[in-house]
């Protein structure tokens, strides 16, 4: 019985190691692939600085239309993903490259009719981000000069999303490397007018996202012809139709879509709200939220890895691992947490050093972060279950639910009130603001103890 018994626990802990491994395998790329958005973001806001202070919140305001539009095409493909990581686990290759299809046909039409909006309509979304009008005329200008970026972003996008659920995460963190370079790069030189090249201010870091996007476009095509042995992705897949796949394929993204993009219209009401409270409070919100999305890049990456590994195993058929599995990402996320709260207070003075900034933005600046410190580590623990556990499981339902109650109920309801009814200073208001993640806790916890997110969402024919 001893011998047994030894025999059992040193299989567990091969089987704990091998996991962590996998799982690794899966963060780290995905974690720098993070990072290196960030880094463009980060390269905007630290060269935009420079110029001054209503540059940068026009970029800054501007770029919610980028924001929002990739949260769709995230929850598109995150919800895409969900099928086609359990049709992983059962090796049904056919089933995944027709959801490639219809995932790839959504996201060009709405990526088609952002840009035109966009193009057509630059001062309309500006009226709504702000009451300054220097900074109102810099983001027109921006948003006609980035538009072009928003269709090649919607068909780049889609390839990455699933080589990323079939376990090939490495060829998206490259892809992605070669971006950011390319958008430092011209960055540099158009925003500042290095040698030759003439000095665009804000249309030059429009100008260089459409450069680097367009070059994700070009390595995509080149690792879809040379490398990709997986599935036959081909423009074809667009016009390839199947009812089954179809209506699966809208019950788990829409709840997804729809919740990414309440997520995102929150995020950028909540920026419309700091908006309008003047350029200051614009540009502090603009930096702290950089380092937050600095501060949780890690985080990010294991719930991207829950969401494939619960996925695959389920789809295997082994939902008592999918549960094990579960407890194992929790542990890991919340020392992820605290790295990233640590993260928030390193950076702190270095920020607050380099960025040159008014005294009032800078005031309203101290204060964000110290407040982003304790906001990331619970944002951590939230998104990795819904986000990573949940839509794994199948569950995509419950995320709407908190997002509409945390956000809008809790951020952009009570922001609006402590703004423009009670007239509070801008850091209430920003205090106000970080509620959501605070709402959604316990109700995330209550799901998630009850394994109702545990869905095998595949067919055995389609």
């Amino acid at each position: 019985m001893r011998n047994i018994w030894l025999f059992c626990v040193i299989k567990h802990m091969n089987e704990k190691k091998r996991f962590y491994r996998r799982v690794a395998g899966l963060v780290i790329p995905m974690a720098l692939q993070n990072l290196m958005n960030v880094a463009v973001q980060s390269a905007d806001v630290v060269m935009l600085g420079r110029v001054g202070e209503k540059a940068l919140s026009a970029a800054s305001l501007g770029g919610q239309v980028n924001f929002i539009l990739s949260l769709f095409l995230f929850g598109m493909a995150s919800g895409a993903s969900v099928l086609c990581a359990q049709y992983w686990g059962k090796k049904d290759q056919r089933s995944i490259e027709v959801i490639t299809g219809i995932c790839l046909r959504l996201s060009l039409l709405m990526g088609l009719c952002v840009t035109v909006f966009t193009f057509f309509c630059p001062d309309l979304i500006m009226r709504i981000l702000t009451s300054d009008e220097q900074v109102h005329m810099l983001g027109i200008d921006y948003l006609r000069a980035v538009c072009i970026s928003y269709l090649l972003m919607a068909f780049s996008s889609v390839y990455l999303n699933i080589m990323r659920s079939m376990e090939r995460v490495v060829v998206s963190t490259v892809i992605y490397g070669a971006s950011l370079l390319i958008n430092i790069a011209v960055n540099a030189l158009l925003i500042f007018g290095l040698g030759p090249f003439p000095r665009l201010g804000v249309v030059g870091a429009a100008v260089a996202t459409v450069i680097a996007r367009l070059a994700e476009c070009v390595l995509v095509l080149i690792h879809n012809r040379w490398k990709n042995e997986l599935i036959d992705f081909n423009f074809k897949l667009i016009f390839v139709k199947n009812k089954l796949l179809f209506g699966d394929f809208l019950k788990i993204s829409g709840p997804v879509i729809l919740n990414e993009v309440l997520w995102g219209v929150g995020m950028s009401a909540t920026a419309a709200i700091l908006g309008q409270l003047g350029s200051a409070a614009a540009s502090a919100n603009a930096i702290v939220q950089v380092v937050r999305q600095l501060s949780t890049v890690v985080s990010f990456g294991i719930a991207s890895a829950a969401a494939i590994t619960v996925g695959k195993v389920i789809g295997e058929g082994k939902k008592d691992l999918a549960r094990e599995y579960g407890k194992r990402f929790v542990k890991v996320i919340i020392v992820s947490g605290f790295v990233g709260s640590l993260i928030v207070l390193l950076v702190r003075p270095i920020v607050m050093a380099v960025m040159q900034l008014g005294a009032e933005a800078k005031g309203y600046l101290s204060f964000m972060m110290l407040l982003m410190a304790a906001y990331v580590c619970l944002q951590a623990f939230n998104t990795l279950i819904v986000v990573g556990i949940f839509r794994g499981g199948g569950d995509t339902r419950y995320g709407l639910i908190l997002e509409t109650i945390g956000l809008w109920g809790g951020s952009v309801l009570l922001g609006s009130l402590a703004a423009f009814v009670l007239h509070l200073a801008v850091p209430l208001v920003f205090a106000v603001i970080l509620l959501d993640e605070y709402i959604k806790f316990p109700l995330i916890v209550r799901r998630y103890r009850t394994y109702r997110w545990l869905q095998d969402v595949t067919r055995s024919e389609s």
